[in-house]
């Protein structure tokens, strides 16, 4: 009996929103960037929906996998700023040369996780420091909610207020509250506009792989620094932020890292640990059990092999949704876990100041040498800690 009811509860509302809103987020956000990536390298739009097909699968996969089989929630996703750097990475390179290029970028991260080496980096990194790049990753999209009743005053602030009505009355359907508020809203002022889309399964095409030393260099090291740094090592903050700490990281890096060997002939040019929309998934918004919110992710997953199976006609449905209902219902998802993270950061005397300048350096949005902020707000931080410690650690 108790087994049962405990699968009764996974399988509540709350899990398959998070694990929808997600998905919103991650095809809204960057979904555009991957096309600009696949036209630079060549790619027609048969080849693009192939690159859907196994960015969907890969994703879809390794979410539901990874997810299930730790029982945490574990979220993959395409590398963005991969994806940033192929649209000019990739001009002028034959799309051949350009997979071979994605094979030798996911060979070095699996290297990362069969060595070990990226998870004995990231166990140096104190919690306060992780926590406070969660927060300074998300901060903007807590914002954007407000900056987005510029455009769309009525909409965003009712929503904001079934966020207040719900998370008073019902906290663990207040994300579905304002959900539902947000697409009747949208519909009552006629900005979803579906009528010319139409669906159409995806087909599979494979390029086979050529290595050339001239791609691999300009392509598949700067895509392997880049997914690991802006990528993965959120990823696994976010994870720890989120009270998931006991999960190994070595594994996920070294699955993430063969899934797309696998599929980078049919356009899966990297496939890394999610770091924003993971957030949404192992928030209290996702479930208020930390150990049922593992089945938000897998809704993900199932969600991403739909899109996958799709190809870019899905991706096409969800540029539909009007951008302000996306930002404040990314926003509102996400508030939970920026105050948690802000509250871990600043939590201990003796880190704070360290805390402080990885919030604001992760939240700067700088970027150098291609690498995001994320890395540069960590990289900050433990300076900051070893200056203030007086040793010549972080941990």
């Amino acid at each position: 009996m108790e087994n049962a009811s405990s699968l009764h509860r996974s399988h509540s509302l709350s899990p398959l929103v998070a694990g929808f809103v997600a998905l919103l987020v991650g095809l809204t956000s960057s979904g555009i960037i991957v096309f600009q990536a696949a036209q630079s390298g060549g790619a027609d739009a048969r080849m693009f929906s192939s690159w859907m097909l196994a960015l969907g699968l890969g994703q879809g996969l390794t979410s539901i996998g990874l997810s299930a089989w730790y029982r945490v929630p574990v979220l993959t996703a395409w590398s963005t700023p991969g994806a940033a750097l192929l649209v000019m990475g990739l001009s002028g390179v034959p799309m051949n040369e350009a997979v071979g290029a994605f094979m030798f970028s996911a060979v070095l991260i699996c290297l990362c996780g069969i060595t070990g080496w990226f998870e004995r980096a990231i166990n140096r990194i104190p919690l306060p420091i992780a926590g406070a790049m969660l927060a300074g990753v998300l901060v903007h999209f807590g914002m954007s909610v407000f900056t987005a009743m510029q455009s769309q005053f009525a909409m965003v602030a009712v929503m904001f207020a079934a966020y207040l009505i719900g998370t008073r009355l019902l906290p663990r359907y207040a994300i579905v509250a304002v959900l539902v508020t947000g697409l009747l809203m949208t519909w009552r002022a006629g900005l979803l506009h579906t009528s010319e889309i139409k669906l159409a399964i995806a087909t599979p095409v494979f390029v086979m792989p050529a290595f050339s030393w001239s791609a691999c260099l300009s392509v598949g090291i700067p895509l392997f620094l880049v997914t690991m740094a802006s990528q993965n090592l959120p990823g696994v903050a976010v994870l720890r932020a989120s009270g998931y700490d006991k999960v190994p990281v070595s594994p996920l890096i070294t699955w993430t890292g063969l899934a797309t060997l696998v599929l980078a002939p049919f356009g899966g040019f990297a496939i890394n640990l999610a770091a924003i929309t993971a957030a949404i998934c192992q928030g209290e918004n996702a479930h208020p059990d930390p150990r049922q919110r593992y089945w938000a992710a897998i809704s993900t997953g199932v969600l991403y092999l739909v899109v996958g199976l799709f190809g870019a006609t899905v991706a096409e449905l969800f540029t539909v949704f009007p951008k302000e209902l996306v930002a404040a219902l990314a926003g509102i998802a996400l508030f939970s876990t920026i105050g948690n993270s802000l509250a871990t950061a600043m939590k201990a005397d003796q880190t704070r100041e360290a805390a402080l300048v990885t919030f604001l350096v992760t939240a700067s949005g700088v970027s150098l040498g291609g690498i995001g902020s994320a890395f540069w707000g960590v990289l900050a931080g433990a300076v900051t800690l070893m200056v203030f410690s007086g040793r010549g650690r972080t941990r």
